[in-house]
C-alpha cells in the first residue's frame, strides 16, 4: 500500500492509503499524487529505526493536510508558520533566520531549558529564539 494526496488548487486536502490500481479508478484520479511516509527534508527514513537509511526520498516530504504541493519542485511543502521564516530549497522545509541555540542541561544531565520561536521578538529585538523551561 502506497500514501496519496488529493491536491486541489495546490493544497493537499486529503491523505489516504490505497493502491495505485485504486487512485486509478477514481474519476478524479490526477488530482492524487503519491507521497512517502519515510520521507522528511528530502531524505529518506527506516520506518522502524527513523534513521536515514539511504533508501530512495519521494517528493522531498510526507504530506498533510494544507500543505502545498509544487509540481517544479515536485515537492509537498509544509505551511509557513512564521512569517520570517524562509524556504530551505534543498529540504524544501521552512527554517528560522538565525541558528536555534542549543537546549541546556541541568546538573544531572536533563533537559532544564528549551528555545521556542517568538515572532514578536524576533520583530522587537532581532531575536526570535525564546528560552523556556522544560516540565516533565
Amino acid at each position: 500500500m502506497s500514501h496519496f494526496a488529493k491536491v486541489e488548487s495546490g493544497v493537499v486536502t486529503e491523505v489516504i492509503v490505497a493502491e495505485q490500481g485504486y487512485i486509478d479508478t477514481l474519476p478524479d484520479s490526477g488530482l492524487w499524487v503519491q507521497t512517502s511516509y519515510n520521507t522528511l527534508g528530502g531524505k529518506h527514513y527506516d520506518p522502524d529505526t527513523r534513521e536515514e537509511d539511504g533508501g530512495v526520498p519521494l517528493r522531498k516530504n510526507y504530506a498533510g493536510i494544507g500543505y502545498t504541493y509544487d509540481p517544479i519542485r515536485d515537492a509537498f511543502i509544509p505551511p509557513k508558520e512564521h512569517d520570517s521564516w524562509v524556504l530551505n530549497e534543498d529540504t524544501c522545509l521552512w527554517e528560522a533566520p538565525q541558528n536555534k541555540p542549543s537546549p541546556e542541561l541541568d546538573e544531572d544531565g536533563k533537559l532544564a531549558y528549551d528555545y521556542g520561536w517568538d515572532e514578536t521578538a524576533y520583530a522587537e529585538t532581532g531575536n526570535g529564539w525564546v528560552k523556556y523551561a522544560h516540565v516533565d
